[in-house]
């Protein structure tokens, strides 16, 4: 099956012109068990991941909705189920026992979401913990160029970009036991250190194609100008606010760039940021509140995703308030049940969703009048955690 994986992945990776290095590899024995943490761009990570890792036997940690209507043939090449942003204790012996018992890798992808903006997204805080715990050896595989040959707000478009990527030796056996959680914390915020914009403008990366800015106010879904949120429209290389009309061009070298009057940013993850600091403080000043129609899907078991109904997602400083189905539902979730929020764009190409649940069940919605609101989402999510963490560690002191 590693060997299949291998030859299909070949034909995307040709086509990227795809070519690897690798750093330290000398040190890890080609039979010795380890775990391989990677950066999360795009799917050709798979494929990626499928070329590199095809003479060593590995086990991929997937999220559980990957086994909908394929769950044979996931389990055949060595996936592991996972439920996203969910403290997932069964998840921890799963890769144990991999690692032991089967005496196998364990590929995972700890930022577990792809990248809106195109820089990192927020590791568990666990991550160095499990590798305390499961005192194996730490491979890094990092891509280069996934995100600008195909980021997810562009509506699955392929562009013509060459792909790369870097294997390292991480972190040994040795090393992990002398270092202490918070080193092995910071070793890996290092490695998942990045910026794909910037380094497609430091290296002149050129996007030629004319629908790079397609579906881009999915990620810049305010507008710095009139600051009017929802109105921003992503078309073509341009994107332009439907309020006050202030138009910016994404530049083949990845710029953003005013076509008229002045340019607040240059740069779409400085946007980004923007808008984090802007929910940020709707959050300190509890004026933050989401109240949309969805359509609520499910998933039970791995035979499909069921459509159960539709409903309203309410997100304030409270967390989450999902009701619906004809009053057959009334689901909460705090802010600190997790770090962050499962919310994608075009997800298997249903349309934009945000995904809450438990370790018992997840709740898959869709807005139905308000498709580029999942990244606020998702920012509101991470801010709010962070908020009710420092609000708890200040009443513990």
């Amino acid at each position: 099956m590693r060997a299949l994986m291998k030859f299909l992945a070949g034909f995307d990776l040709r086509a990227a012109d795809f070519t690897f290095e690798t750093t330290g590899m000398e040190r890890l024995d080609k039979t010795e068990p380890c775990m391989i943490l990677m950066n999360h761009s795009s799917f050709i990570d798979l494929e990626i991941a499928a070329h590199l890792l095809a003479d060593r036997e590995y086990h991929i940690v997937c999220t559980r909705d990957g086994f909908v209507g394929k769950e044979p043939l996931m389990r055949l090449i060595g996936c592991i189920s996972a439920k996203k942003f969910i403290y997932d204790i069964q998840l921890v012996r799963d890769m144990a026992y991999t690692l032991k018992e089967l005496k196998a890798s364990v590929l995972m992808y700890p930022e577990a979401s792809y990248s809106f903006d195109g820089t990192q997204t927020p590791l568990p805080e666990s991550l160095a913990k499990c590798m305390k715990l499961l005192k194996v050896p730490v491979v890094m595989i990092r891509t280069k160029g996934a995100f600008l040959r195909d980021p997810l707000y562009n509506c699955l478009q392929k562009r013509r970009v060459k792909v790369s990527a870097r294997m390292e030796y991480l972190l040994s056996p040795e090393e992990i036991e002398q270092k202490s959680v918070k080193e092995i914390d910071a070793v890996l915020r290092g490695a998942f250190s990045y910026d794909h914009f910037r380094e497609q403008q430091e290296k002149r990366i050129e996007v030629k194609e004319p629908f790079r800015a397609d579906g881009l106010h999915r990620v810049l879904y305010r507008c710095p100008h009139c600051e009017r949120e929802g109105s921003m429209q992503g078309k073509g290389t341009q994107i332009t606010c439907g309020e006050c009309g202030h138009t910016y061009e994404l530049t083949e070298y990845g710029y953003l760039r005013a076509v008229s009057g002045d340019s607040r940013f240059t740069h779409v993850p400085d946007w980004y940021r923007w808008e984090r600091e802007c929910v940020r403080r709707e959050l300190e000043q509890n004026t933050y509140e989401l109240d949309l129609e969805v359509s609520i899907y499910m998933i039970v078991d791995t035979k499909c995703v069921y459509r159960v109904g539709d409903g309203r997602l309410r997100h304030s400083s409270e967390g989450f308030h999902l009701t619906g189905c004809n009053g057959m539902l009334d689901y909460r979730q705090l802010p600190q049940a997790s770090y962050s929020l499962y919310s994608d764009f075009y997800w298997y190409e249903i349309g934009d969703m945000i995904s809450i649940g438990n370790e018992k069940v997840q709740y898959y919605c869709f807005p139905k009048n308000n498709e580029n609101i999942v990244a606020k989402a998702r920012l509101a999510a991470e801010e709010l955690y962070k908020l009710r963490k420092r609000q708890t560690k200040y009443a513990d002191e």
